[in-house]
């Protein structure tokens, strides 16, 4: 006792509320097990009455945190750490440290890509452009040719919708065979987000577009002045020069000031730091597009406009970076993935656990949109065997995804370009997951 009766009440208070908290924990844990993890998601859970995480004060709660404005612009928290985009020299392309940073969508959350996440793929490095020197000129077959500020841009009713961006050679390397034991680097090289820009076709109904306008030539202003042609329907359709993205100001790595989007198409024709839209007749052809972005079919044809993605799929828990190595037979544990198509929504995903001998079909979570990620789930009761873990997605425009035997039949293997084939993961007893290829 002190001689402050005042101290020691709120000393009896907070040993008597100590008490509390230690008896309704050992309280909970005795009841719980038994009841709740037997036959749920929580088997694996372990759970005890004087867990030291629980029952002893840790410093941030016991210290004053940080100023809300320590940073300018929030960053994640340092335990999370491993959720970076990464890079590789097997991908080289020109620059490797410049070309090439992947998504990692093992670790993605929703449908929304966070802005430092996503994936970034340039062809001469990251521009940085002042917004106040940047022009949009609009010309060719159009009645009024012009050149926009980006405030004169700006003042056009703006819209906001959410889409995937995915570069043509995701997954690429793999068409002879796995190179990749990361689901990262193996199909890393897309992400959704929220676009807000307008559409070229509301800019249009100002300019006048001519009759015999086809085509339409749109071209960056970094040091590679990336040039892609794209047809005039899809233009009219849903094309967008947009200059957010999640509710912020492009990024540099996304074409700051203004890049073109256009929904469930190649990444590759999404112009970045966009400054010339181009009318034609006829399209213009940038040496490295007639080069690079076309497919050689077994015929010895070419594929040579295939410009909308196809319906695709891939399981990402688990997955070689989130194996099953903590799990126990008869824990339920929830498999999840991403479904997308350029071609339109995502109606159904089938998982099989033997290679594509059987399929069940997989729930799908959330917002379900247009040429958007679409995430799906299934629960599954771990049995400690092994198995070859596929998804397989379907649309509204009555594509199914294929198996790889089923896509080579078609295109070959000379391509790096629209590989959406099944993909698989081998799971063995220990839970571990390795990419693998199933060929009949």
């Amino acid at each position: 006792m002190s001689n402050d009766p005042k101290k020691d009440l709120e000393s009896k208070s907070n040993n008597q509320e100590h008490l509390s908290r230690r008896n309704f924990f050992k309280k909970t844990a005795q009841y719980s097990v038994g009841a709740i993890a037997a036959a749920s998601v929580l088997s694996p859970v372990k759970m005890k009455a004087d867990d030291p995480a629980i029952m002893e004060e840790k410093v941030w709660g016991t210290t004053l945190g940080d100023p809300v404005t320590k940073n300018r612009y929030g960053i994640p928290s340092a335990y999370e750490h491993n959720n970076t985009r990464r890079n590789m020299k097997l991908l080289q392309s020109g620059n490797w440290q410049a070309s090439i940073a992947m998504c990692p969508i093992h670790e993605s959350e929703g449908i929304i890509t966070p802005n430092g996440l996503f994936f970034n793929r340039t062809h001469g490095g990251v521009a940085h452009i002042d917004p106040n020197e940047h022009r949009l000129m609009i010309h060719g077959l159009v009645e009024k040719p012009l050149v926009l500020t980006m405030d004169q841009l700006k003042r056009y009713p703006s819209v906001s919708r959410i889409h995937f961006i995915e570069c043509p050679a995701n997954g690429g390397p793999e068409w002879r065979g796995p190179q990749f034991n990361s689901i990262q680097f193996a199909k890393g090289m897309m992400s959704c987000a929220q676009w807000t820009g307008v559409y070229i076709k509301d800019i249009l109904k100002d300019l006048g577009l001519k009759p015999e306008a086809r085509w339409m030539l749109a071209e960056g202003m970094d040091n590679s002045h990336m040039g892609r042609t794209v047809p005039v329907d899809k233009v009219l359709d849903d094309a967008m020069i947009v200059w957010g993205q999640n509710g912020e100001a492009l990024r540099p790595e996304q074409g700051y000031p203004i890049r073109l989007l256009l929904p469930g198409w190649e990444g590759n024709l999404c112009v970045k730091w966009l400054g010339r839209l181009e009318f034609t007749t006829e399209p213009f052809y940038a040496k490295e597009e007639t080069a690079k972005y076309t497919a050689l079919k077994p015929s010895g044809k070419a594929i040579q406009h295939f410009y909308p993605l196809e319906v695709n799929s891939i399981i990402t828990s688990p997955c070689p970076e989130k194996p099953w190595t903590d799990l126990k037979k008869g824990d339920i544990v929830e498999i999840q993935g991403l479904a997308w198509s350029g071609q339109g929504t995502i109606t159904g995903v089938d998982i099989s656990f033997d290679g594509g001998k059987n399929f069940v079909e997989a729930s799908l979570k959330g917002l379900v949109l247009p040429r958007a990620w679409t995430r799906f789930s299934y629960l599954y009761k771990y049995e400690g065997k092994p198995l070859l873990l596929q998804s397989r997605a379907m649309d509204d425009s009555g594509h199914i995804q294929p198996s790889i035997d089923q896509e080579v039949a078609a295109v070959g293997v000379e391509s790096v370009y629209h590989r959406n084939a099944i993909c698989t993961w081998e799971v063995t007893a220990k839970g571990e997951v390795n990419n693998v290829h199933i060929r009949s």
